[in-house]
């Protein structure tokens, strides 16, 4: 019998996160059945969405995430011990999986699948831009907005797990990019190391002032992680025809009520803007060919995916209200 550990979600989130809404429980693991593996995670994932899922979700529930783990007992010949899996199981040490398949465009209860062939590069990888984060900035930028040679794209959530990638496609793909993020240290990791022509911190400027400075010939395409005042501004200044990919609205997740911000019909309508949501699993099915594209950037130096790391099991609850805080820079992951 293999004892494991969960993270249990017992009580709706009611503004910020707060320990006392997790339990940590202890429980032995039944014996493997036919197709069944047993894995020890090694890679867990924080990320805002577990923030918004919260309320939609019946408690208690399994802190639910993406999870790197290594098979230790297997009665599926597909998945020999030692072989690196990732999961949706989320906040745990030890987790019983099946292979699964899942239908397009619904959210992952269930996924199982091997670690993509990632050439060397860290594991931790595969919860992060080689895993959802990853194949969300591909997606979701490439599909919907549509980018072209010498356009202009601004990103918010600059820094990170999506939109640091998002950034860097955009650079890949020949455009001007412009991002926001927190604090004068990230304004300057993106400028300096990730090559984005201008960063600007929201805190600090007056994002309408600023951007009509950094963008002159206005907005082509916005990749717009954090909603509110600062999208508001951005879309009234966006080009005939821009495009909008809406991949969350993190400003907010932790408001008791939702804020209010700018109207952005007028610009919509004379404009002739294009805004799309989107959520990741629509592309489920293609998410090998994301996979491809980003370790060949990885591997080739185009592309660098910037990992803040957490050290302890224990310390999962400081990582994702970190993260909701904006304390990473790049994806928030914790080493188990």
């Amino acid at each position: 019998m293999v004892k494991a550990k969960k993270w249990v979600v017992k009580k709706y989130f009611d503004g910020v996160p707060k320990k006392s809404d997790f339990e940590i429980v202890e429980y032995e693991l039944p014996s493997l059945e036919g197709g069944e593996i047993l894995l020890k995670t090694e890679w867990i994932s924080v990320d805002p969405y577990l923030r918004a899922y919260n309320k939609n979700i019946p408690i208690p529930y399994d802190q639910f995430s993406f999870q790197v783990g290594v098979v230790q007992e297997t009665k599926n010949p597909k998945y020999p011990v030692g072989t690196k899996v990732v999961t949706h199981k989320g906040w745990c040490d030890y987790v019983i999986v099946k292979e699964t398949q899942i239908e397009i465009g619904q959210f992952p209860k269930e996924l199982t699948y091997k670690l993509p062939d990632l050439q060397g590069l860290s594991p931790s990888l595969g919860v992060g831009a080689v895993g959802m984060p990853g194949v969300t900035a591909y997606f979701g930028f490439l599909e919907l907005c549509q980018p072209k040679a010498g356009e202009t794209v601004v990103v918010t959530g600059a820094a990170g797990a999506v939109g640091s990638l998002v950034g860097q496609i955009a650079k890949i793909k020949g455009c001007k990019v412009i991002g926001f993020a927190g604090s004068e240290e990230k304004c300057q990791w993106l400028e300096k190391e990730l090559g984005f022509d201008k960063a600007l911190n929201y805190k600090k400027v007056d994002a309408q002032s600023a951007l009509t400075v950094a963008a002159p010939q206005g907005v082509d395409c916005y990749f717009d992680n954090v909603g509110g005042e600062l999208s508001s501004v951005i879309i009234g200044q966006m080009n005939m025809r821009g495009r909008v990919a809406v991949c969350g609205s993190i400003s907010a997740y932790n408001d008791k009520q939702l804020p209010k911000a700018t109207i952005l019909q007028p610009s919509i309508v004379f404009k002739e803007l294009k805004i799309e949501g989107f959520i990741v699993w629509r592309w489920i099915d293609r998410w090998s060919e994301g996979f491809t594209q980003l370790v060949s950037w990885i591997k080739s130096g185009q592309l660098k995916p910037a990992e803040h790391t957490t050290v302890g099991f224990d310390k999962l609850f400081d990582a994702f209200i970190g993260m909701l805080e904006g304390q990473n820079t790049g994806k928030a992951v914790v080493k188990v």
